[in-house]
């Protein structure tokens, strides 16, 4: 088992400053940049990750300063679980995200693990692969329900398979009303699955230490049928926080967000005081083998 936490977060991740793939009204900073910006530190026993709120900005420029960490370390099968404290509030332009992501995308896959757009109000989990992965419902059943492609890798895998969650704490800012909470994600080579629990129902054998998937009842996503082993490799585990860009920018038109600016990224650009609560705090992340 290996623990990410205020000990040592910093040292087992890379924050990178590169050019949003997502081409994102963001512009990612260096962890210098980022240290001397407020934007990481360590808050107590908590990781903080946020964003620049104070800058009125070009909606012609590089975009809202924000970061990006990728763990050093990538795995092969595992079972990761993340406490977080508060994770970005919802809101018009943002596109918060937890997730996994193979070095050859999207030959070695991608696992999206928490994610969402804009007013979203429930938690998106998804698979991008290269073609031929087309998972069903594995047994026990799934919380959530089916969006996107059959295939994982439809399209050359920019859509994607996902599962759209219909617990109404699972995102944003109901799941910080709701107290935060955990979300786990079990990568098998027979499947993979991803459970969320409110702080107050995390199971205590999550809690201490000796977790037991088995116990935890139906998961939010339950994957199966597609080789998973082929698909899924060295997938390394990545945090961000874009704004607009392909998905927030792609439906911007269609959100009620687009009444108070046609415009994603002029919107984004004028209201920083708007992403208060774009910010991730975590307790710890741990990632046991399986």
């Amino acid at each position: 088992m290996e623990t990410y936490d205020s000990s040592n977060w910093f040292s087992k991740f890379d924050v990178q400053a590169i050019r949003d793939p997502t081409h994102g009204f963001v512009n990612y900073v260096t962890q210098q940049q980022a240290e001397s910006q407020g934007l990481i530190r360590y808050q107590g026993n908590q990781v903080y990750m946020g964003v620049d709120t104070t800058t009125h900005l070009n909606p012609n420029g590089v975009g809202r300063n924000s970061v990006r960490i990728q763990s050093k370390r990538g795995y092969n099968q595992a079972l990761v679980i993340a406490d977080f404290a508060h994770v970005p509030g919802t809101a018009c332009g943002t596109w918060p995200a937890f997730w996994m992501v193979g070095p050859n995308w999207p030959n070695q896959g991608e696992l999206d693990i928490l994610e969402g757009v804009n007013l979203a109000d429930a938690n998106h989990i998804a698979l991008h692969t290269s073609s031929g992965c087309t998972p069903h419902v594995g047994p026990g059943g799934e919380a959530g329900y089916r969006v996107g492609n059959a295939d994982c890798g439809a399209g050359g895998g920019f859509v994607g398979c996902g599962v759209q969650s219909t617990t109404p704490t699972s995102y944003g800012t109901p799941f910080n009303a709701n107290g935060g909470g955990v979300y786990a994600a079990l990568w098998t080579n027979s499947g993979i699955k991803v459970w969320y629990f409110g702080s107050r129902d995390v199971p205590q054998n999550i809690r201490s230490g000796n977790p037991d998937p088995g116990s935890w009842g139906q998961p939010q996503a339950n994957f199966a049928g597609c080789d998973f082993a082929a698909k899924f490799r060295d997938m390394r585990i990545v945090f961000d926080i874009t704004f607009c860009g392909d998905w927030a920018g792609g439906v911007w038109g269609s959100s009620s967000c687009a009444a108070m600016n046609p415009s994603c990224n002029a919107y984004v650009a004028s209201q920083p005081q708007s992403f208060s609560q774009s910010y991730w705090l975590i307790n710890s992340l741990k990632v046991y083998n399986v």
